[in-house]
């Protein structure tokens, strides 16, 4: 072991967090939920939400495992399980509110043992106080207590949270429904061909992931990528649009001085991100003291030039 992997070691374990305080913060949130959650939503069973947490820590040592090997958070794929098993076991009596609760109370508990894992390595490598980390994160679980219901009541007073139609769409939110309904009536209860055109583009991304891979490279950039192409379908054309002109603006920048390229646009991606997502705060400001755009832009089909005029 190197000095600087020693030293780093030394001050990570020196201030570590005894296990008696973990095993008893998680029983005391264990019982809170089991008490609490069936007054929430009725369908639930107190039993049901003790055994999705004596499940919950072997699931997410393995989450927590499987990112720190590939820095992928899968604590989506633990939830869809743990929505399907309970939801299946409710059935029709409430099945679909109780397999989304449960995933829900699976994916908060597998997604924060990889975020503690992420974490802590960013500690180890800065030689902080993983003590002084679990602090930190504590208070911001306490403050996101508040902050979170503020944002949503704020988006859904403004917004029409969940329009097919409107800006926030809740993509997922139709997504999670429709796996809980699967859960609960079997695949009856999917649109007509869903399944088909469903396995249809299924062996079609893995086709083109192939063809991609085995390409030479100065082909296969060309190719285009599945897993990319899905997510607009998903949050919408507004984010095809803006990758698309952050993916020209990197092209032209990687043309004029690559090597600086290569060192400035994380920075530059991550303060596009940042703005686009405080812009939303006073756009909720705006839409909630009725105040309306300057401009309006209206789209009609050419064969009826005035079909604008009554809009």
């Amino acid at each position: 072991m190197d000095r600087d992997h020693a030293r780093r070691t030394e001050i990570f374990m020196k201030e570590g967090i005894p296990q008696w305080v973990a095993l008893l913060g998680y029983i005391f949130l264990a019982i809170v939920s089991t008490i609490s959650m069936p007054h929430l939503f009725s369908p639930v069973k107190w039993y049901y939400v003790l055994i999705c947490y004596s499940l919950a820590p072997i699931l997410a040592f393995c989450n927590a495992y499987g990112t720190g090997l590939t820095d992928w958070n899968l604590s989506s794929s633990y939830g869809k399980l743990a929505l399907f098993v309970f939801g299946a076991w409710a059935g029709t009596d409430g099945g679909v509110l109780v397999g989304l609760a449960l995933c829900g109370v699976m994916m908060s508990i597998v997604s924060v043992a990889a975020d503690l894992i992420q974490d802590f390595k960013t500690g180890y490598l800065t030689l902080s106080s993983p003590r002084s980390m679990f602090v930190s994160q504590l208070v911001g679980t306490l403050m996101g207590c508040v902050l979170a219901p503020s944002t949503f009541w704020l988006f859904y007073k403004a917004y029409s949270i969940g329009d097919p139609d409107g800006v926030y769409k809740a993509p997922y939110a139709v997504v999670y429904r429709s796996m809980a309904l699967i859960g609960v009536e079997g695949f009856s209860a999917l649109p007509s061909h869903c399944l088909e055109i469903c396995y249809c583009l299924f062996v079609a991304a893995v086709l083109i992931n192939l063809l991609r891979d085995f390409l030479p490279r100065r082909i296969g950039q060309f190719v285009p990528i599945p897993m990319a192409m899905a997510i607009p379908f998903y949050i919408g054309g507004y984010f095809a649009i803006d990758m698309f002109i952050g993916s020209v603006i990197r092209f032209v920048y990687e043309k004029v001085n690559k090597a600086k390229a290569d060192i400035i646009t994380p920075a530059i991606a991550a303060g596009l991100i940042c703005g686009d997502g405080v812009w939303t705060i006073p756009s909720s400001i705006l839409a909630l003291t009725k105040v309306n755009p300057p401009i309006c832009m209206y789209f009609y089909s050419s064969s009826n030039p005035l079909a604008g005029t009554s809009y």
